[in-house]
Parts: C-alpha cells; structure tokens; sequence
C-alpha cells in the first residue's frame, strides 16, 4: 500500500529511528577516520547532535510537521558537536525553513524540502570539498527530485529508498573524489553518518522501527550542560548571590495566562534584573532561558506571560555547594595546592571586561592555559567536542562584556561560529588549531586592547609554532605512502604523518627533530595521562644534544589520546 504523505506520526518516527540508528553505528563511524589515531569522533558528534534534534521533537507538542521539523532543527543546532554535527543541524535547518507551516508533508514537499536542506549545508560551508557529507546529501537529493520530475510522486517509501539507494551510492564514491580516503581504504564518515540517517528514515516508513532507542536519561545526559563542577567546592553555599537554576522553555503565544507579545529586548530586560548567567534564544515559536536566580517563581510567571511552559527546570545552587563541599573536603588536604592569591585571582576573573575561553582536555593543560590569562576552561577536544550550546552557555554565563574563543581543534571552528552568532555579546573565534597554537596565541592577549586588535593578533601568532602529536595507531594502513603498523606511535606535525616507531620515546624524539630548524628557539613539552615524566625528561636530553642551546621546558598536561604534545617556536 502506498505512503502518500508524511504526518506527525510518520516524521516523529523517521525522527526517533534515525537518532537510534547513529547511537548504534556511532563506532562504526568513528572507526572511518583517515588517521588511524584512537580519537575518531565524528559518530559520535552525529550522534549525540541527532539525539538532541531527537529528543526537541519527541517533547513537541504540535501535531504539524512544520512545528515538529523546527523542533528538530533547534534541537540539533543547540546540540551540534564538531563540523559533521553542524553539517547535519544545517541540512535540518534548510528542510525545516522549506516546511514552515506544513501539518503535513507530500511526497513531493518532503523532497523539496531535503533538497532545500542539501543547498543550506552547502551555503553553510566556506569551501564545500566534494567527497563528503555534502556529495551524499546533493546526491540523494537529486535522486528525490528525479523522481519527482519523472512523476514518481505517489509514495513516499519508494522515493526514500531512491534517496537512500543514490546515497549509498555517493557514499561509495567518495574514496574516487578524496584521494586520501582512497589510499586509506574507506568511505567519507560524515557521508555515512549521513546514509544512517536515510536508512532511519526509510526503516520507519517501512515499519522497521529501531528496538534499541535512545535512552532519554542518557540522551539528557549527554546534551545538558554541567553547570556546577567540584571546582567550586571552597565557596561557601551562603555566598552564592543568586542560589536557583532556573532553565525553562517557552512556547511563545500559547496558553491561557499570555497577555504579551514577545519582545526580545522587554523579555531579555526583565529576567536580567532578576539575577546573572542570563541566557534568552529564541526564534518565532520558543524561547528557551536559563537563569540564576533568587525568585525562579518570578521567572516562570515572566514566561506565562508570552506563553506557556513546555519544559521547567529549578535547580538549588546552595544544596548542590553543601554536596560538593562534603565530598571535595575528603580530598581537600592532599589535592589542593592554589594559594590565597591564586584564589583572589580567579575571584577577581569571575566577572572581567573580556572573557578568554579556551577548550582543552587534562587537568595540567587547563592549568596552563588559566595562568595565560584564560578565564574560562570547558573540558573537551578531540573525541569530545563541546556542542554549540556548551560553547553559548560558556559565553552566557562568563559575566564578561565580550569574549574570545579559542577552540583549539579544527573540528569545533564550525561550533564556535554558531555559538557566536546566538549570543548577546561581541564574540570573537581565533581559529586555534591545537593546544599550542592556542598557548601561542595566548602570548599575544592585551587585555587593554579591543577585541577586534586582540583576535588579530592572536590568529597571526598561531602560526608561529609547529605542532606535534604522538599517539598509537589504532589499525594498520597506509597513509601517504607510509606504511602504518597497528599498536605503532605515530608522530603527526600539523595533522601530517611523519615518522612511525614501536617505541613511544624514539617515535617522540624522531618528531620533534624534524620539527626543529634553524629558527627554533623553544620546545614544550607535555606528557599526558599515558605518558611520563621520565620519559619526557629523556626527549628533552635528546633535543639537548641536537642543539644545547635550546630552550626546552616539560609540564605534566594530563591530556587524553595524545602520550606527548610538542611544540617548538
């Protein structure tokens, strides 16, 4: 029997199906990565930025897909991770704004809307590169409006399985459009991520719905921010000014209570008198607010006033302190080393002019960066790329008059961008590539200076270090010629092999000697959780003898993934 048309039921399902789909095969994808390094992540960007689009639609109310599509492109905005979530929350997007106001879908709207979708993403992307997502989704786009323009319009399960068919089929010829994915032996993974979502879709229309759902606590889990982190531990609960977290999300012009019509600055004006961490984004139908506050009630009752309450969330700031104080003071003589001017200092940070964020991963190169000058640290990087609204709320809740980012991944450039464009404040990205690139840049912050001089600066002093990573291969394979051993240390400058070795210490010092040139001055190092400092003391003394006369210095980074991150400027 025929599908004609997609309603409510239909798309929630291809929704939900699709979400469960990339939570299955998410290791699969991650294991498509070029490298054979232990950090391939985009599965999991895609998805956990599918599952938070997932769990915005399934909390819908409406019964319109148009509602239902916007939801879905909310939710994967705020919870897009790396540049193949944000990659996907755009193709949403455009078939979200091709849909608006639609209680249903034809065959043939849902095929224009997914082919609106492709050209988005495509706009969405400086410099499209074929042989990726963008390839897959153009494909199986065109595959849909042939069908249309052919007068297969009659039922939908038939034209999805086209899509789907054309994407498989793009996605294997992704190997013959990048040569490097051709020389490694596998597909585009966000192309596959993408071939998941079709295959979801088509799965659900043919009542092969995914048994193995998306837990919703874990989907929460995933995509909440963490607000109060153990770090806090020595305020005391008494000093807290505004004690409630208050989250809440509105659905604008509904409700019986609603005597107002919405207006950013009035709703935005009001809720900033009432506490601080204030964070208002909306667009026509939602608007969705955390704030810290003394008077959540206060705030709630504000929101009925334009519409009314699809999600509430009241968290006691000062019963969380009391819990984190009496676990972190079971710990607080042997762990705690920060001095009473350490603690003014980050005291009188909390609030600056210019908030300096910078994401990095282990203990050691946080600490790093917050004696640089950074105010703001949020844990992540490579395999746990921030979401969008991790990076917004970071921004939100710094209590600063404008901010600069530093991502320090190339795989968050594409976060960092959107989060900037959702904030209330002047935002600034300097397009860090790595943790010394990020420390590189640091040296040329002046806090006096704007933020305009500032980023331009900082982004021009990048390039003045080389970056070194070592790690170990995951699998065999062969990569530029090089043939690579599975369980071999890899040393990789500026996202290039270079040298290979079973031993950890001769593949660190290989690296850093075709690192070094006439011109170098410094080199850092940093030994994280799987490495030493031992052994990092012996790469040093095999610098040393390369040349006495630089300066090398070791600090303990605590980073995941990576044994030893070196730089030489």
């Amino acid at each position: 029997m025929a599908v004609k048309e997609i309603t409510n039921l239909e798309f929630g399902k291809m929704v939900q199906t699709a979400a469960a789909k990339l939570t299955q095969q998410a290791k699969f994808i991650n294991s498509l990565n070029v490298f054979p390094v232990p950090d391939g992540d985009t599965g999991t960007n895609m998805s956990m930025s599918m599952a938070s689009g997932a769990k915005y639609e399934r909390e819908a109310t409406s019964l319109n897909v148009g509602d239902l599509a916007a939801a879905l492109a909310k939710g994967l905005l705020m919870g897009a991770r790396g540049n193949s979530g944000v990659i996907l929350s755009q193709i949403f997007r455009g078939f979200a704004k091709d849909v608006e106001g639609k209680k249903s879908l034809s065959v043939e709207e849902f095929v224009h809307a997914y082919a609106a979708g492709a050209q988005t993403a495509y706009k969405a992307v400086m410099k499209p590169t074929e042989g990726t997502i963008l390839t897959v989704v153009r494909e199986s786009a065109q595959a849909g409006i042939n069908d249309i323009e052919n007068g297969n319009d009659q039922d939908i399960v038939a034209v999805m399985k086209d899509i789907l068919d054309a994407g498989q089929a793009a996605l294997k010829k992704t190997p013959e459009l990048l040569a490097v994915l051709k020389e490694v032996g596998v597909v585009d993974s966000g192309g596959q991520g993408l071939v998941f979502v079709l295959q979801g879709f088509y799965d659900a229309l043919i009542g092969k719905e995914s048994t193995e759902q998306p837990d919703s606590a874990q989907i929460d889990e995933m995509i909440n921010v963490k607000h109060h982190q153990s770090a806090q531990g020595k305020l005391n609960p008494e000093d807290i000014k505004y004690g409630y977290c208050t989250q809440m999300m509105v659905r604008l012009g509904r409700g019986k209570q609603v005597d107002r019509k919405f207006d950013y600055d009035t709703f935005y004006n009001y809720l900033a008198k009432l506490g601080d961490s204030l964070l208002v984004i909306n667009d026509d139908e939602v608007v969705r607010v955390h704030v810290h506050t003394e008077h959540p009630g206060k705030v709630l009752s504000w929101g009925q006033e334009f519409g009314d309450l699809q999600t509430v969330k009241v968290d006691n700031m000062r019963w969380q302190q009391e819990e984190i104080m009496e676990h972190d003071d079971q710990q607080d003589d042997e762990e705690s080393s920060e001095t009473p001017v350490e603690r003014a200092k980050e005291q009188a940070a909390k609030n600056p002019e210019t908030a300096v964020i910078a994401v990095v991963a282990g203990e050691g190169v946080a600490k790093l960066y917050k004696g640089m000058g950074v105010t703001t640290i949020i844990s992540g990087g490579q395999t746990m790329n921030p979401s969008i609204e991790d990076l917004a709320d970071a921004i939100a809740n710094s209590g600063a008059k404008q901010a600069l980012v530093l991502p320090n991944n190339g795989n968050i450039f594409m976060a960092a961008d959107q989060a900037a464009q959702v904030s209330d404040i002047p935002v600034a990205i300097v397009h860090s590539k790595s943790i010394a690139q990020g420390l590189t840049a640091l040296l040329e912050y002046n806090p006096d200076a704007s933020l305009q001089e500032n980023h331009d600066n900082m982004e021009a002093n990048c390039v003045n270090v080389k970056s070194g990573e070592v790690t170990i291969a995951v699998r065999d394979t062969k990569l530029n010629g090089r043939e690579i051993k599975k369980d071999d240390y890899m040393g990789i400058v500026d996202g290039e092999i270079t040298n290979t070795n079973p031993d950890v210490q001769t593949a660190s010092i290989d690296m850093v000697k075709k690192m070094l040139d006439e011109d170098s001055e410094v080199v850092t190092i940093l030994f994280g959780q799987d490495g030493n400092k031992a052994t990092a003391e012996k790469i040093r003394d095999a610098v040393l003898d390369a040349d006495d006369e630089l300066d090398v210095q070791i600090y303990e980074g605590d980073q995941p993934v990576y044994p030893y991150l070196i730089s030489v400027e």
